[in-house]
């Protein structure tokens, strides 16, 4: 009988289709909560303002990674990997209390899980694949954020269909904590480097500074926008439960089709000019929102182009933050991500708010900005091609 590989010999590839399949599970726990927020609201007596503001208010639990980057240089990347899909599970347990308490704890546990899993991976790929290769890792990997939508909307929201707001948590507290064994029985612990390079740098340097500042923006730009779609669709439009997870799931395949372009292109693109392309993209879709009107189609095709162009914005730049400081890479990850954190708090309150003052034009002209300060930040990232 031929043994079975252990994960210190399984190929680095076969280990990232199980770490990118991990993160689907998490993606989803993370996703479906904008997409369905008008459901949310009924089950939890809020409102949309109320509720932005909570899951604003818990993406500063994204700041923890400004601890945990250390522990990835010292090549700890797969064990937070897996307890940050336990924090997932946790978190969807916490939320079937059902009250609007339990909702916001769960949330904040949600984002410290998903944060910590998410920059653990990107160390990983780091550690593991040189740079000029590494956009198609990332682009790979962060598929599972488009999956999450293409897959994990539509069966969310039967989910709901069936079972009430609650089925979504159940599966979802069970799918993580699956996951969690998976990826410590198959993925390899510790760092392999790939190229030398020392880890341990006691300051970041600021040639740092501008790539990983380009994906908290980039990121601002789309999660102020996303998070409110679901109820301007179901406030504007009327679109159904059912309605919002067929078009959930048609955001979904074209993020995929964005993060795939990211793995097959985006090496030789380059990943600063990948970042503006997106960008640029992402402007097409602001362009279409604001002038669509009363026109459901126009709507869901501003929606779509706008999400293409971040989800290729965004992929590239992380792909840019894997390489903003080669000797200390998980600690600028790490610190990119809580800088991001707080951009995409300020993105998510604020756009509650302003959708709530002004409507979808509030919520763009936020984003928008954001946007444009991103591409600024691009055409400064000078350590990177």
């Amino acid at each position: 009988m031929t043994a079975r590989p252990s994960a210190g010999t399984r190929s680095h590839s076969a280990q990232l289709t199980v770490l990118t399949s991990a993160k689907i599970v998490s993606n989803t726990a993370m996703r479906w909560v904008a997409a369905f927020l008008p459901t949310l609201e009924r089950a939890f007596s809020s409102t949309t303002g109320t509720l932005t503001g909570i899951m604003g208010l818990s993406e500063l639990g994204g700041l923890t990674t400004l601890t945990t980057g250390r522990a990835l240089d010292r090549g700890h990347e797969r064990r937070l990997f897996a307890v940050g899909l336990t924090a997932v599970s946790a978190s969807s347990l916490i939320a079937l209390y059902g009250t609007l308490t339990t909702f916001a704890i769960s949330f904040a546990v949600l984002v410290i899980g998903v944060s910590n899993l998410t920059v653990a991976g990107h160390a990983w790929i780091g550690h593991r694949v040189p740079f000029a290769a590494r956009g198609r890792a990332i682009g790979l990997f962060e598929t599972s954020w488009a999956i999450a939508l293409l897959i994990g909307a539509p069966l969310m929201a039967l989910l709901i269909r069936w079972f009430g707001w609650r089925g979504p948590y159940t599966a979802l507290a069970i799918g993580a904590a699956i996951a969690a064994v998976v990826v410590t029985t198959l993925v390899s612990p510790g760092v392999e480097g790939h190229d030398g390079a020392t880890t341990g740098a006691r300051r970041l340097p600021r040639s740092a500074w501008p790539p990983m500042l380009t994906a908290a923006f980039t990121a601002a730009a789309g999660l102020g926008m996303f998070v409110v779609s679901g109820a301007w669709l179901d406030d504007a439009h009327g679109i159904s439960t059912v309605g919002l997870g067929v078009i959930a799931g048609g955001y979904g395949l074209v993020e995929l089709g964005a993060s795939t372009s990211v793995a097959t292109f985006g090496d030789r693109i380059g990943s600063r000019r990948s970042v503006l392309f997106g960008l640029a993209l992402l402007g097409v879709g602001i362009a279409t929102l604001l002038l669509s009107q009363e026109s459901r189609g126009l709507a869901v095709t501003g929606l779509l182009v706008y999400l293409a162009g971040f989800e290729f914005a965004f992929v590239s730049a992380l792909t840019m933050v894997t390489e903003a400081a080669p000797l200390a890479r998980g600690r600028a990850i790490g610190v990119s991500n809580a800088v991001g954190t707080v951009a995409r708090a300020s993105a998510v309150i604020a756009s509650g708010q302003l959708y709530e003052a002004f409507g979808m034009t509030g919520s763009l002209a936020l984003t928008g900005s954001a946007a444009v300060i991103a591409a600024a930040l691009t055409i400064r990232s000078t350590t990177v091609s």
